[in-house]
């Protein structure tokens, strides 16, 4: 199987067609090789329109979710980033490509690990085992948080986080009516919610919460 010629399938079939037409994020997800990202035995379905296990019950977003979300925040080479959930590293890497640095965190230290084998090419990721699904207590503001599974509601404690025009990216809502949305700060009191598509996310993983209702997606 040509991989690079099903990468650049992926872009013009799946992620073009999605709304996602900025060329900075067309260009990061062609030069970006999702295959190695996967099990082995995934390889060959690294670049279809389906949700791929990475272990703990755990799975990879759609492509076109993670061009579409990439798109929004707009992230610039002068940010610092807080991903909730680094899953495969996939879109860690997406990320820590636009980024000035990225401080990323997993419930899962089984799969950060791997994920950390696959990043380490990267200089400017961190990487933090513990649950965050509400918030992550580390005493920073960021220019970017990203939530890469659902949530129920969008939390304060990470709105607050932002620094002012930071950008907080969640989806948000009860399955199968849930929204993805990106929670801009325009004042030190103020947000402002921009509500980008439909989807239907499985949630975030915490051990508040019963493994059966909620996995992380990434």
């Amino acid at each position: 199987m040509d991989l690079d010629q099903a990468r650049f399938f992926m872009v013009e079939q799946q992620i073009r067609p999605w709304d996602v037409l900025d060329p900075k994020i067309l260009d990061l997800l062609l030069e970006t090789p999702r295959h190695l990202f996967v099990e082995k035995e995934h390889e060959a379905l690294a670049y279809s329109d389906i949700e791929l296990p990475i272990g703990q019950s755990q799975t990879m977003m759609f492509p076109r979710v993670e061009g579409r979300l990439l798109q929004a925040v707009d992230i610039d080479d002068s940010e610092k980033v807080l991903e909730v959930g680094t899953g495969s590293g996939y879109l860690t890497a997406l990320i820590a490509k636009q980024a000035k640095s990225v401080d990323t965190v997993e419930l899962h230290p089984s799969i950060q690990e791997s994920a950390k084998a696959r990043l380490k090419a990267f200089d400017n990721i961190k990487f933090h085992t513990g649950d965050a699904i509400d918030r992550w207590n580390d005493g920073q503001e960021y220019d970017v948080i990203i939530l890469t599974g659902s949530v129920r509601e969008v939390s304060q404690a990470y709105k607050e986080k932002l620094t002012l025009g930071g950008r907080l990216c969640v989806v948000a809502g009860h399955s199968p009516a849930m929204t993805a949305q990106v929670v801009t700060r325009i004042s030190p009191e103020e947000w402002e919610v921009e509500t980008l598509f439909e989807t239907d996310l499985t949630a975030l993983t915490s051990p508040k919460q019963s493994n059966a209702e909620n996995r992380f997606t990434f």
